[in-house]
């Protein structure tokens, strides 16, 4: 006996649990037991008969519970008066008309619908959760990566050649109307590209320079104002000083134009300076860029605020000794703003000549090279074009050409010729702008529209022409015809670009989302119901017991 208990619990404590309680044990007895006799033939019988009876009984009895649950609906019914109906339905039309006005309202701003947003983001993941999208390929090659890079449109914001200044005018212009004229993207941009033009790695060695670098930095103006006058009393010499307050406390162009011109002087020295030093070390490069940027920048702020002061021929002067002192700045596009003055001056020979250069097929577009080349050759045809006398005798070659040059500068920005026939309102212009986008059309059109007006039937035949544009590209998301498709991605931006007070010039135009109608549809049918209601509040009643 012994022996035997010391092999028991050898062996309960081999398999680490206890001796089995007593209740446990005759409860699973008890569930056997009923598991065998449930397993017979008359069991089984007996569990059929029950579950046919409790059938029976469901299809006997549903019937007549929904029997009552409508006569309980047609006394209640029979109760209400029409004045509970004219409720229900205004309640009802002005529900659905609140949210017709909210979704209009945001497909308006945003472009999308809110209710399809919401259920797209939120709903769709709790319903059935996103569907697996199939795994991409691991690798690709080097050439499938680089075509595909280069078939795909990218939406890059380029700064604005022909930017206004931001005391002189854009301060102005919100002291007059009290709005803002520059978004807080726009402006982050400008702070971003003042910091990679003026400044660099040896900005410490110098203390001016160092109170320059975090000036750039400030969002406050007159914080970077007070800094812009520290710099100065450290280094009278400080062209980025000078440069900072000719943007921003200049409150007129003369102003500006004394700071720049003492910033170029102060530019030029410093310039020679780091082209004798600039070989003996990377951060003497660094610095001679730097100084390059600071020097081109000013000379060609001095050259915009002489067009704008009426000095025209020394702005294009100026200009053009830019171009030649500097060739390889191409990027700055400084050759847009030689045209606005040649323009200006009605030099077309000479604009023939700077289209000629950078109207090629290698260099990038923009609105003022494709519309600007599409004025020259209206302006051949204009004065004696007739859509009537057109479509009798046919076009010339002449009228031909025009006509292709106009498609070609609409397709590449379509939203141009709304701004140049005033059919929409101008504001002014981005400090940054989308190349194809409303951002641009604003741009162009805000310098460029006199130079239309001032050629006699030029936005005559542009009205007549534009829009034929659109039947040669039906898709122009999926293929364009001289240029990529248009990029998708140019609303959003230029909704960051844009105030908010201007209304965002959409192309393709979109369709309006199904919730739009079906808001609109829900609340013209409650209101017209109530509107029955309160006419024929009897015979409403008894349409609805019917």
């Amino acid at each position: 006996a012994p022996s035997a208990m010391m092999a028991e619990g050898s062996g309960s404590g081999g398999s680490g649990r206890g001796p089995p309680c007593p209740g446990a044990a005759s409860a699973f007895r008890r569930w056997e037991q009923l598991r065998r006799r449930a397993a017979t033939p008359w069991a089984r019988g007996l569990l059929a008969v029950a579950a046919g009876l409790g059938l029976l009984y469901a299809v006997l009895r549903v019937p007549v519970r929904l029997r009552d649950g409508l006569a309980a609906v047609t006394v209640f019914l029979s109760t209400l008066t029409p004045k509970f109906y004219f409720a229900l339905t205004v309640t009802s039309s002005f529900i659905s008309g609140l949210i017709f006005v909210f979704e209009w309202w945001h497909f308006r701003k945003y472009g999308t619908s809110f209710i399809e947003q919401v259920s797209v983001s939120h709903l769709r993941p709790l319903i059935g959760g996103a569907e697996n999208s199939p795994a991409a390929p691991a690798a690709f090659s080097a050439g499938e990566n680089e075509t595909s890079r280069q078939n795909m449109p990218e939406c890059k914001v380029w700064r604005n050649p022909l930017n206004l200044f931001r005391g002189a005018e854009y301060s102005r212009y919100m002291w007059v109307t009290g709005k803002e004229p520059l978004t807080f993207y726009d402006m982050n941009l400008s702070a971003q590209d003042h910091q990679t033009f003026f400044t660099c790695d040896t900005d410490a060695l110098r203390p001016s320079d160092t109170v320059m670098q975090k000036a750039w930095r400030e969002r406050n103006p007159q914080a970077r104002i007070k800094a812009a006058y520290q710099a100065l009393e450290l280094n009278n010499d400080c062209a980025t000083a000078y440069v900072l307050l000719a943007e921003e406390e200049a409150t007129t162009i003369v102003d500006a134009e004394k700071y720049f011109k003492q910033a170029l002087k102060a530019g030029e020295m410093i310039y020679r300076k780091s082209q004798n030093c600039h070989s003996q070390s990377p951060q003497h490069e660094a610095q001679l860029r730097r100084d390059t940027n600071v020097l081109v920048y000013v000379k060609r702020r001095l050259a915009m605020c002489a067009r704008k002061l009426g000095r025209i021929r020394e702005a294009v002067k100026m200009m053009r000794d830019l171009m030649k002192e500097f060739p390889l700045l191409s990027m700055l596009n400084i050759h847009e703003n030689l045209l606005e003055a040649l323009l200006e001056l009605q030099a077309y020979a000479d604009v023939q000549a700077v289209l000629a250069k950078y109207d090629d097929i290698s260099l990038p577009k923009s609105a003022a090279i494709c519309y600007t080349a599409a004025l020259l050759k209206a302006r051949a045809v204009s004065e004696r074009f007739s859509p009537e006398t057109a479509s009798k005798r046919g076009l010339s070659t002449a009228e031909i050409n025009a006509v292709e040059a106009i498609h070609r500068a609409v397709e590449f920005n379509p939203h141009v010729p709304k701004y140049l026939l005033e059919m929409k309102s101008l504001v002014l212009p981005p400090e940054h702008i989308l190349k194809r986008g409303d951002s641009e059309a604003v741009a162009y059109a805000f310098f460029h529209l006199q130079h239309w007006k001032r050629i006699e039937g030029a936005l005559n035949l542009l009205h007549c022409t534009w829009e034929g544009t659109f039947r040669m590209i039906p898709y122009p998301l999926e293929k364009g015809h001289l240029f990529y498709p248009y990029p998708s991605c140019t609303e959003t931006a230029d909704r960051e670009l844009l105030p908010t007070f201007h209304e965002v010039s959409v192309y393709p135009q979109k369709e309006l989302p199904f919730f739009i109608h079906f808001t609109a549809g829900l609340c013209s049918f409650s209101a017209m119901l109530a509107l029955l209601t309160h006419q024929f509040p009897e015979l409403m009643v008894i349409f609805v017991k019917a």
